[in-house]
């Protein structure tokens, strides 16, 4: 049985409810069955609606899935991606309060800050420099509704893709002085090292990555604008963090973005 649309607006009070009552829920999928990826992806869209309309808005987007390793090993060939929204940006002066968040982990990524609008089916990596003013370090952090962090993809997609904050470092690159497949990163947990990695565990490319985003999006008739921010997939696994916890990612020619937690 397809879905229907009072079914949509039923899956998204219910990851909304979640998310604002900071509880876990069994994944949509044990009630949906029939929730297939588009669907996922128009849910998503439904759920950034409503979070619109609550005051938010839309300020641009998120990639996942973007290691080739964690592909085969979930067996699907292809990224995910969600919406960031203006509710999510945090600031490194000011610590992220555990209470609001879940079973929250902290990713490092590259973001790309767009400075020209960029729409299409067959975006290259080559476009997606072409329209970046500048890259800069960023921790996201991930904090799906489900319970267990266990799910399929069409639930983590519905999700928003485990969307939860972000932050972004200081220092702001122009992206063609950058070669992003060899910008490293170190990431450390209360000072220890925790994980290391480069640009390259992205899809090969973090702009290839973005220009994956660009022609799926291209798919539903939409697009990058002007002044979006896109996180282009984690480099290293997530790590998980508790209050008191502080999170740093050093990346090379980007300088460092701090995540303490409260």
């Amino acid at each position: 049985m397809a879905l229907t649309q009072e079914m949509q607006q039923d899956i998204v009070q219910y990851l909304l409810d979640a998310e604002q009552e900071r509880r876990e829920v069994l994944k949509v999928t044990e009630n949906y069955p029939e929730l297939t990826m588009e669907k996922a992806y128009d849910v998503q869209q439904l759920l950034i609606q409503r979070k619109i309309e609550g005051g938010t808005r839309s300020i641009g987007y998120k990639l996942g899935l973007t290691s080739k390793a964690k592909q085969e090993m979930m067996g699907v060939y292809e990224a995910i991606y969600g919406e960031l929204t203006s509710d999510m940006l945090a600031l490194e002066w000011e610590p992220v309060n555990s209470k609001d968040l879940i079973h929250p982990k902290a990713e490092p990524e590259i973001a790309f800050f767009i400075g020209e609008d960029l729409q299409g089916t067959n975006i290259t990596g080559e476009d997606v420099i072409r329209a970046t003013q500048y890259v800069a370090a960023a921790i996201e952090v991930i904090d799906s509704r489900y319970l267990d962090f266990k799910f399929t993809l069409p639930d983590v997609v519905a999700d928003n893709c485990s969307s939860a904050k972000f932050l972004i470092g200081s220092k702001m690159v122009p992206v063609c002085d950058v070669d992003l497949p060899e910008l490293g990163v170190v990431m450390t947990k209360n000072s220890q090292v925790v994980t290391t990695g480069a640009g390259a565990a992205v899809l090969g490319d973090p702009a290839v990555s973005v220009a994956w985003a660009v022609n799926k999006l291209g798919e539903r008739g939409l697009g990058l604008r002007k002044g979006d921010v896109v996180l282009s997939g984690a480099i290293t696994e997530a790590i998980a963090f508790e209050p008191g916890d502080t999170i740093q990612a050093q990346f090379a020619h980007l300088g460092s973005v701090t995540l303490s937690c409260v």
